[in-house]
C-alpha cells in the first residue's frame, strides 16, 4: 500500500495520538517554543494532517492559517474540526512540494514531513517549496526524526505509546518505522526514510535558506521534575529544526 492509500486508512488513528502524553510534554512544547510569538503571523503549515497545528496557529494568533496535505482523508478531518469550532483555518489538498502560494507566509511548519522524502532530490523539491513560500525574512521550524543522533539498536520508546524500527546503523535512503499505540490501545505504523544530517543541511542551503540549524527536544515546564522524560530526553528519537531564508 502506498503512502496515500496508508493514511487514507489511519486518519483517523493518527488524529487521535495527538492525545498520547509524549505528545503534549515534549513535541508540542517544542514546536510551541521553536514558533515563538506567532501574532499576526500568515502561517502554512506543510503536510498537515487533521490540521491540529493549524488550528494551534490560529489559537495562537496568526492572521491566517493554512493547512496542507496530500491525503484528502486528513484534509477531511480538519474540515471537519473547523465546521465544529470555526477558528478561519484554510485547507487544501495537494502535494506539499508542489504547493504555490499567491501571498507569501511568515512562519511554515512542518512536524514529520521531511521524513516522507526518500532520497535528497526529494528533500530539495520539500525544501525549495517552503522557501518559495516564504517571505524574505520568514522562518521554517518544525519536527524531525533524529537524524542528528540516531539512537541505537534495543533503545525503545514503547512506554511513551512509540516505537521506531530501522537498520543500525541506518542506512540513507533506509525505511525509518513508526509503529504508534494511542491511549485506547489501538496501534498504527508510518513508514519515513532515513536521510543523512549533512543530506538535509545540503538540502536547506541548496533551496535557498541562509540559516538552519538543528534544535533539541524540550519537556514543558510543568514536566521538568518528572523522571518519567528522563529516558525519551536521553535517547530522542525526535529532533527539532529552525531555518531563516
Amino acid at each position: 500500500m502506498d503512502q496515500i492509500k496508508h493514511y487514507e486508512t489511519i486518519a483517523g488513528l493518527f488524529a487521535d495520538s495527538m492525545q498520547l502524553p509524549f505528545r503534549e510534554a515534549i513535541e508540542k512544547h517544542t514546536l510551541r517554543s521553536l514558533a515563538g510569538d506567532i501574532s499576526g503571523a500568515r502561517v502554512l503549515d506543510m503536510a498537515c494532517g487533521d490540521g491540529f497545528y493549524t488550528r494551534w496557529a490560529k489559537r495562537a494568533g496568526a492572521s491566517a492559517a493554512l493547512g496542507v496535505d496530500i491525503s484528502a482523508a486528513m484534509i477531511r478531518l480538519a474540515e471537519e474540526a473547523e465546521k465544529r469550532s470555526p477558528l478561519g483555518c484554510d485547507y487544501q489538498q495537494s502535494d506539499v512540494a508542489g504547493t504555490i502560494l499567491s501571498d507569501p507566509v511568515d512562519l511554515i511548519i512542518a512536524v514529520y514531513s521531511l521524513g516522507y522524502a526518500r532520497d535528497s532530490e526529494q528533500l530539495l523539491q520539500f525544501c525549495k517549496a517552503c522557501c518559495d513560500a516564504l517571505r524574505e525574512g520568514g522562518r521554517f521550524v518544525g519536527l524531525n526524526d533524529n537524524v542528528r543522533n540516531p539512537p541505537a539498536a534495543g533503545i525503545s520508546w514503547a512506554q511513551y505509546g512509540l516505537e521506531r524500527f530501522c537498520e543500525s546503523p541506518p542506512s540513507e535512503g533506509g525505511s525509518v518505522r513508526y509503529r504508534i499505540t494511542n491511549p485506547d490501545g489501538r496501534q498504527f505504523e508510518v513508514e519515513n526514510f532515513y536521510l543523512e544530517r549533512e543530506t538535509y543541511e545540503g538540502a536547506f542551503q541548496a533551496a535557498g535558506f541562509r540559516e538552519f540549524n538543528w534544535v533539541d527536544v524540550i519537556v514543558k515546564p510543568a514536566e521538568r521534575d518528572n523522571p518519567f522524560w528522563n529516558h525519551f530526553l536521553a535517547n530522542p528519537p525526535i529532533v527539532g529544526f529552525s531555518a531563516l531564508k
